[in-house]
């Protein structure tokens, strides 16, 4: 039976040059494609995250590169 040590996960990061927070989303080959999407269509739609890049890897795993504009809020006091 073969392992698979890629498994399902969030990263966030961001660019402070770019102004652009970065959120990596990994699939599992085990995960469904449907419940992949899902996944990504929540964070687009309540985060405001956009979809930067995506990649197929050859064992089905997926990675996700989500970004969205870092908001620069005033202090008003």
């Amino acid at each position: 039976m073969k392992e698979h040590f890629l498994t399902s996960s969030v990263q966030r990061e961001r660019d402070f040059i770019k102004q652009y927070e970065y959120l990596v989303l990994t699939v599992s080959p085990d995960d469904s494609l449907p419940e992949a999407r899902r996944r990504l269509v929540e964070h687009s739609e309540y985060g405001k995250w956009e979809l930067e890049r995506s990649v197929l890897y050859l064992g089905g795993g997926r990675r996700f590169w989500l970004r969205r504009r870092v908001m620069q809020v005033q202090r008003t006091v």
